[in-house]
Order: C-alpha cells, then sequence, then structure tokens
C-alpha cells in the first residue's frame, strides 16, 4: 500500500475501517436483506426446476483464519486445529447470492452450536414467515427449508442427504441433494477470489473490525452477482480490498 497510493500504514487502516463502515451504513438494508416475495418467487421457481420445491438455499459453515488472535483468546479460536479461526455460517442460493450471514464464533464451536445462536429462523420462531404448501410422496409440507449437511439436526427446515443410500432412487437423491449442496462453497471461494483481504489470514486485533470487514465483503460480493446477473453469469473479478 506504501509503494502503491504513497499513503502510510495508519492512514490505510483508518481508511478501510471507514470504508466498510459506510458499505454497512449505505447499503446493508438492500444488499444483506432478507429474501423478499421476489426473490422468494424466483428461488422457489429455480427449485423446483431443480427438484427441490420451496428450497431457500444451502447452509454451511465456513472459517477465516486470525493472525492476530489474542494470546488469552487462542485456546478457544484454535478448537481442534493450531490454528485459530472465526466461524461464518452463510446461507447462498444457486446464483451465488449470499441471503443470510452470521459471523463471529470462535471455531471451538460446531455447525449446531453456531445455528442455535444464529438469527436465522427468527422470522419463524416469531409467525412471521410467509407459509407455503407443498406436497412430496403424498406428504404435505408446509415449511421452507434449507440443504444442509450431516450435522444439522433433524429438523423440517432442513433437507440432508442419505448417508448410506440402497437403490437407485436413494442413490440419485443423495448425489443430487450433495452437488445443489455446494452452492455455498461455491459462493465462497468466488468471495474469496473476488475479495482478497478473505482470502488470506485476518490481521486486526479486534472481533468486531473484522465482522464489518466480512459483512461488507459480502455486501460487495452480493453487489457484483446482481450487476453480472444481467449477463444470466456469474463470473470472477478480483477486487483488491
Amino acid at each position: 500500500m506504501d509503494e502503491y497510493v504513497r499513503i502510510g500504514e495508519t492512514t490505510a487502516l483508518e481508511s478501510l475501517k471507514k470504508f466498510v463502515t459506510v458499505v454497512i451504513d449505505v447499503f446493508s438494508k438492500e444488499y444483506l436483506r432478507k429474501p423478499n416475495n421476489e426473490d422468494i418467487a424466483k428461488l422457489l421457481a429455480y427449485g423446483e426446476r431443480r427438484g427441490f420445491p420451496s428450497i431457500l438455499g444451502s447452509i454451511d459453515c465456513m472459517h477465516w483464519k486470525w493472525k492476530n488472535c489474542p494470546v488469552a483468546w487462542k485456546g478457544q479460536y484454535c478448537g481442534h486445529i493450531h490454528e485459530p479461526t472465526i466461524i461464518l455460517e452463510a446461507v447462498a442460493s444457486y446464483n451465488l447470492w449470499i441471503w443470510h450471514a452470521f459471523f463471529g464464533l470462535p471455531r471451538s464451536n460446531n455447525d449446531i452450536n453456531v445455528l442455535e445462536q444464529s438469527h436465522i429462523f427468527n422470522d419463524l420462531v416469531e409467525g412471521r414467515a410467509p407459509a407455503v404448501h407443498y406436497s412430496i410422496n403424498g406428504h404435505n409440507y408446509t415449511m421452507r427449508y434449507y440443504l444442509a449437511d450431516g450435522i444439522y439436526p433433524k429438523w423440517v427446515t432442513f433437507v440432508k442427504t442419505i448417508p448410506a443410500p440402497q437403490g437407485q432412487k436413494q442413490k440419485l437423491f443423495a448425489t443430487t441433494q450433495e452437488v445443489y449442496r455446494k452452492d455455498f462453497e461455491h459462493a465462497f471461494e468466488v468471495l474469496q477470489a473476488r475479495i482478497t483481504i478473505v482470502c488470506g489470514p485476518a490481521r486486526f486485533f479486534h472481533l468486531e473490525t473484522l465482522q464489518k470487514i466480512m459483512k461488507a465483503c459480502i455486501i460487495l460480493h452480493n453487489m457484483i452477482v446482481e450487476d453480472e446477473q444481467d449477463d444470466n453469469e456469474v463470473g470472477v473479478r478480483t477486487y483488491v480490498i
């Protein structure tokens, strides 16, 4: 940064903090929103074509290495590995848009611990989630759901794969579920390719700063996804932040 833009390290860091704060204040309402009625209609229509009616996306957790984690916190942020990481729980759809992001818990938590503290099902618990009705194999359902891996609980809001599928029908379902569940991993890989700050280890000391950076990066990622949807494809561009 010193050679490229001719400013000192302190000024560069302060500028980054102000930049991510402004991005969140101005754009979070639009680009880090819950799906509205129009968004839900598109998600449901595409899910129907995929063979998963009333699906809202794929949910999973990823980890961001924290290089400058305070020594007193390293135990809980390392978990069973030696490098401290921070957990990101997110929901991504087929077009790589990230609809939900919950970031900041230490590595010692597993996906279920993160789920218990996140706000993803607040609307459903409070009765504000729109009702849906669909039928599969003669059974009627009224809740939307997410594709998830095996660690998530057996709730009607999660559709998991079959661990040991028997027969062609179960094998086809397991394969299809596992393929479409990769939407989240693809979205996070594209996020890292576009915005280099989340590709390497986090270098700030304060967790609040890292939370703002991650949220701002997701907002920028969704802005790019929306811009590239006009061409019906999602490409990869790299932005140095």
